[in-house]
């Protein structure tokens, strides 16, 4: 029989991606959404795969609809995907961030409990837990230091799933997954934004572009080979977390002036920063050792913060010309 996964947070860019690798391999795939006969699921739709995907409704938030949706899809594997997404967003946003993102992870586990499921549970966790490194790359072992509400639910969530392991023996495991984009991103993500609206100034239809602090680096990384490491940690001997990235970081500066220069044009002439963009608090470089999951798991990123720059203007460029 196929194995069956069960997505929660299926309408996002992993999520979407996601379901499309189970589906290729043969898993009957569920997606979760708040209200699933009102979601649009417009990245499915984008992949082709709407229609393969059987989707449910249910709210993290409230543990008697995690119950009844895992009492009816009985999942062989479940990936916690959902949440508030946005770093920025969680500052305006502290207590519905928290709640999608703690609350929902801990319902998860213990309706796995509870229910004695022989069930393997994935939750997306972020490199944003680890702050400010010091200059040093984070690995596995590297301690926490959060500096936005958004890092503070997804650490609070990670050392559930270290305790429910530990104590239950759940098999239940971590990604601390690094900056991935794709095409998928929605524009309040600043890559997307940039992509976006230089392709806007390359079509003479604006002039200028606002950002905020351009100084920060970042390890980026494409969405559609991160998800394949989501998968790889589930089909392991013994449940471990990892942290999935490619090693390399860039500042976004280098991601502005790979993206205008590879549609022609000079950032320099189009960027103004604004100080109202900048975050309370924010990251002034992110560094990663990826070495366990490449040793265990036999991942490695193959593509770059330049190769998704430029994948991501072509794949713009062709929405604007249709």
């Amino acid at each position: 029989m196929n194995k069956k996964a069960l997505i929660l947070g299926v309408s996002g860019q992993d999520g979407a991606y996601l379901a499309k690798l189970l589906l290729n391999k043969g898993y009957r795939v569920v997606g979760s959404s708040r209200d699933a006969q009102m979601s649009s699921f417009v990245n499915l739709d984008r992949l082709g795969i709407k229609k393969e995907v059987q989707v449910e409704s249910v709210s993290s938030n409230d543990f008697r609809s995690v119950l009844q949706v895992l009492k009816k899809v009985e999942p062989d594997e479940i990936y916690n995907l959902a949440g508030q997404s946005s770093v920025g967003l969680s500052f305006s946003q502290p207590m519905e961030t928290f709640e999608s993102i703690s609350i929902g992870t801990l319902n998860l586990l213990e309706a796995i409990r509870i229910m004695d499921m022989p069930v393997r549970f994935y939750n997306a966790c972020s490199s944003e837990c680890f702050g400010n490194t010091d200059g040093k790359r984070a690995n596995e072992e590297t301690p926490f230091r959060p500096r936005s509400p958004y890092a503070v639910a997804k650490a609070a969530a990670f050392w559930q799933i270290a305790n429910y392991r530990e104590a239950y023996g759940l098999f239940a495991c971590s990604g601390l997954l690094f900056n991935h984009e794709s095409p998928l991103r929605p524009e309040r993500f600043v890559t997307q934004k940039i992509v976006q609206e230089a392709c806007r100034i390359k079509a003479g239809l604006q002039e200028k572009m606002k950002l905020g602090n351009i100084s920060v680096k970042r390890d980026w990384g494409w969405a559609p080979e991160y998800v394949e490491a989501m998968w790889l940690m589930l089909q392991q001997k013994e449940a471990s977390d990892f942290i999935v990235a490619t090693g390399q970081t860039h500042s976004l500066e280098e991601m502005v002036e790979t993206i205008f220069s590879s549609l022609g044009l000079n950032w320099q002439e189009h960027v103004e920063l604004n100080p109202d963009l900048l975050r309370p608090t924010d990251i002034k470089i992110s560094l990663a050792d990826p070495g366990k999951a490449e040793r265990e798991l036999g991942w490695k990123a193959r593509y770059g913060m330049k190769e998704v720059a430029r994948m991501m203007v072509e794949e713009c460029l062709k929405s604007v010309s249709t």
